[in-house]
């Protein structure tokens, strides 16, 4: 992510925020590249022939973005951060259908390295570490973002602790054991899965 946009943007958002509904549409071309860029690593992490493609991914990430007007935006990673998180949902809830039609497909185990090699059933994996994100978010719900904006939106620890107002030394203890915890979650629930 470029900060070097980073004031322009701020300012459409405060204005966007603020009622200016034409801000949206001098927004979008400055972070265009950064969302397609965010798509692009989830697609990368998709299976093979997925219904959604990056495009239509950002599409419909900004179809969402206009229903958040009234968010209490804070800069460019701020806003980048909750494009990432709503095309998440998004895969989310499309890998959440596909698994409904399939019913079965049992967890796997997912590194959460940030040089990931996924297995071919990425829809189930998806869904098993949006459950288990969701639940860490119960009660650390800070670091369950840092795995959001770090895993899912690519964003650098720098970036991360602009985003959530915290020093990188928070954002590099809270991924380490972020990490921990989210391994031993999905790997109990691939020990339930086999029984």
């Amino acid at each position: 992510m470029d900060p070097r946009g980073s004031e322009p943007v701020t300012q459409l958002l405060l204005r966007w925020r603020g009622g200016d509904e034409q801000c949206l549409s001098q927004l979008i071309p400055l972070v265009e590249g950064e969302l397609r860029q965010i798509a692009h690593r989830y697609m990368r992490m998709e299976r093979p022939g997925h219904t959604l493609q990056t495009t239509a991914l950002v599409n419909e990430a900004y179809l969402k973005l206009t229903n958040h007007a009234q968010v209490d935006w804070q800069n460019r990673a701020h806003f980048l951060g909750i494009a990432a998180q709503l095309m998440r949902h998004i895969l989310v809830d499309h890998a959440r259908g596909l698994c409904r039609e399939k019913r079965g497909g049992g967890a796997q185990n997912l590194p959460l390295d940030e040089g990931l090699v996924f297995s071919p059933r990425k829809s189930a994996v998806l869904v098993a570490l949006d459950d288990a994100l969701i639940e860490f978010a119960k009660f650390d719900a800070r670091k369950a973002k840092v795995v959001e904006l770090r895993y899912f939106g690519g964003m650098s620890v720098e970036e991360t602790a602009e985003a959530l107002g915290v020093h990188p030394n928070t954002v590099i203890n809270d991924w380490s054991l972020a990490k921990i915890w989210l391994k031993r979650e999905l790997s109990r629930g691939v020990a339930r899965n086999a029984r």
